[in-house]
């Protein structure tokens, strides 16, 4: 099957579009299951949308109380650090919801970069009792290179068959990441990608329609096709090569 793929000319449609997705996801989940268990993204495009979420018109439509919030992938550096995604969804969400510090899911980076992703993949296993671990909405990025979470060109974890958090040194950016392995995204009810501007369509096209290459060279190709579970939301720039 192929991936769901919706594509907005304006930025502000694709983010309310999206937004409402989010937001209907979560009812539905609150409404089946209890909880909305929200899998987040890092870098600068995810950062409108969750300012949106906080925003008046999309604040009062999901139970916060029951939502809990974890993250496809941190970078290894110190709590503090401007880099981590943790502090940019911090400022942009956490703080203008008051969600409370026991609904969010962040990454301890105190020891090593194993240490991390051992630990938060106890976290995580800890939440859904020991079940098997499905996400009801898993957000991810698109990187110029394709690669997406941190599953990046040419690293080992490309290559993990385990659902589970790896620690995997990047030599690209020169950073130790702890990121979710692609058949833990893969596991989840929902999946979407936030992607936008002129700088991704080569990036698009090499995962969604590019015939040659491979799942090394475009990582995000590892990301379940199912359309019925993995919605592209992106800009008409963005899709200007497929």
């Amino acid at each position: 099957m192929i991936s769901a793929i919706n594509v907005y000319t304006d930025i502000n449609e694709l983010l309310n579009a999206l937004a409402e997705n989010i937001c209907s996801t979560a009812q539905a989940a609150i409404r089946e299951r209890g909880q909305f268990n929200f899998v987040l993204a890092g870098g600068n495009s995810p950062k409108k949308l969750y300012e949106l979420l906080a925003s008046e018109k999309f604040s009062n439509k999901i139970d916060w109380d029951k939502t809990y919030f974890f993250f496809g992938d941190e970078r290894f550096v110190p709590e503090n650090d401007p880099q981590r995604n943790y502090l940019m969804v911090k400022k942009a969400l956490f703080v203008p919801l008051k969600i409370k510090n026991s609904n969010v899911f962040n990454v301890d980076t105190s020891e090593s970069p194993e240490t991390a992703a051992l630990r938060y993949d106890k976290s995580i296993r800890s939440h859904f009792k020991e079940k098997t671990v499905e996400f009801d909405f898993v957000l991810l990025g698109l990187g110029d290179n394709a690669h997406t979470a941190s599953l990046f060109p040419n690293t080992t974890v490309l290559e993990e068959t385990d659902a589970t958090i790896k620690a995997v040194y990047v030599n690209e950016v020169n950073m130790y990441r702890i990121t979710m392995t692609a058949p833990l995204i893969n596991q989840a009810r929902n999946i979407a990608f936030l992607v936008y501007g002129k700088d991704k369509a080569a990036a698009i096209y090499h995962v969604l329609n590019d015939s040659k290459g491979t799942i090394n060279e475009y990582p995000a190709r590892l990301i379940s096709s199912d359309k019925h579970k993995t919605h592209w939301y992106i800009d008409s720039e963005s899709a200007s090569k497929l």
